[in-house]
């Protein structure tokens, strides 16, 4: 199976504007830039979903099941019909919607394809370290220390 294109239980969707997903990290300086650039490209006419994975509110059941720690680690997005794409495959995939497809054309092409594939993959696993972050097991067990702090507050009840 082609590791960039996967198809976990389609999702019942029926009808909606928007014809890709895109899975992005907030808080990550060139997801940001990549993001507000394809956010003017899209110019309202909401053809991609951006959802912010590093939002405290991210729920997985609500985008395919994709676990803040898989969305972390790969780019990922999701078609309407619940077909989930990762890595370069996404980055083709929202350049297509919204009319510059051409410029990750040659991601498909089977030299290139697989060089851009390989350089995906360490960017991937350096792209914490190299935009300053801490790595994905300390992200992770900060995100876990926050909902748990945010889940503790929503529930106190103070008698009056």
């Amino acid at each position: 199976m082609n590791q960039n294109l996967e198809t976990i239980n389609p999702s019942p969707i029926t009808s909606t504007a928007w014809k890709i997903k895109l899975l992005y990290d907030g808080e990550c300086p060139l997801c940001l830039r990549e993001v507000n650039f394809l956010q003017k490209r899209d110019a309202g006419r909401e053809l991609i979903a951006f959802v912010d994975i590093s939002d405290l509110n991210y729920r997985p059941e609500d985008h395919g099941d994709i676990t803040f720690e898989a969305a972390m680690g790969r780019i990922h997005a999701l078609l309407p019909d619940g077909t989930i794409l990762q890595n370069v495959e996404v980055f083709y995939r929202v350049y297509q919607v919204i009319g510059l497809g051409w410029i990750y054309a040659p991601t498909r092409w089977p030299l290139i394809g697989s060089i851009i594939n390989a350089v995906y993959e360490i960017w991937a696993d350096w792209r914490l370290a190299l935009t300053g972050r801490p790595n994905l097991a300390t992200l992770i067990k900060q995100r876990q220390q926050a909902l748990t702090s945010q889940t503790s507050t929503e529930c106190r009840c103070q008698p009056e």
